[in-house]
């Protein structure tokens, strides 16, 4: 079954959303203590985080932030804000969702699925060659060699692997570091491709991504 914490202080709302949640075959729990967010994460080990922003002690996006530094789960924000400025700032915090108060709880169960979908895909990893990108601990390994990913880095490899061999133009790549990170431009681009050139030179693969200069990259498969 899958398990979704609620982080939500509003008492009518936890168990209006919890009812549905249970009769659509999820498991739905409620935190109960704010400074034991990260401890009730790995202890409940949920699928899934539908996460409030006005909370007491601290907002919703310090809790996103908490998360993000320290653990690998999908996370949908459900908010009565919805000035565009507050869902841009909770998508570029790494959240996968922003679902505004008052919703049809057929629309969250909707969000939710297709979340775990992602991340379900995300988790599979992809492989060419000896490279494997794993999606669920955010690293590279590369003939038993690992590293670790930035989630932009994790982004731009998995477009990578995805079309391996062939030219990927820095639209897709923008278009993809776009999709949930917040709003990039050329330069932000142009920064991570360095840093992911250098991951793979760090797995002595210093070749491995050809620039086609003013169209896009390519990764090239011959060395992997």
């Amino acid at each position: 079954m899958n398990r979704i914490l609620l982080i939500e202080d509003n008492e009518q709302l936890q168990k209006y959303i919890c009812d549905y949640l249970n009769a659509y075959d999820f498991e739905a729990h409620v935190l109960d203590d704010y400074d034991a967010v990260l401890k009730t994460i790995e202890r409940l080990e949920p699928r899934l985080v539908l996460l409030d922003i006005t909370l007491p002690k601290f907002d919703g996006f310090y809790y996103l932030r908490l998360i993000r530094k320290k653990l690998h789960i999908p996370v949908i924000i459900i908010s009565a804000l919805n000035d565009e400025g507050e869902q841009i700032r909770g998508m570029e915090l790494g959240a996968d969702d922003y679902v505004t108060k008052p919703f049809a709880i057929g629309v969250l169960v909707a969000k939710i699925n297709a979340v775990l979908r992602r991340s379900d895909a995300q988790a599979a990893g992809l492989s060419t060659g000896s490279l494997f990108l794993c999606g669920d601990t955010m690293s590279l390994r590369f003939r038993g060699q690992t590293c670790e990913l930035t989630k932009n880095e994790y982004k731009v490899l998995r477009l990578l692997l995805r079309n391996a061999g062939q030219i990927v133009t820095r639209e897709q790549i923008l278009e993809e570091l776009w999709d949930d990170a917040g709003f990039v431009d050329d330069n932000t681009l142009t920064v991570n491709m360095t840093r992911v050139k250098k991951k793979l030179a760090g797995l002595s693969l210093d070749n491995a991504i050809v620039t086609k200069r003013g169209v896009g990259y390519v990764l090239d498969t011959a060395g992997l």
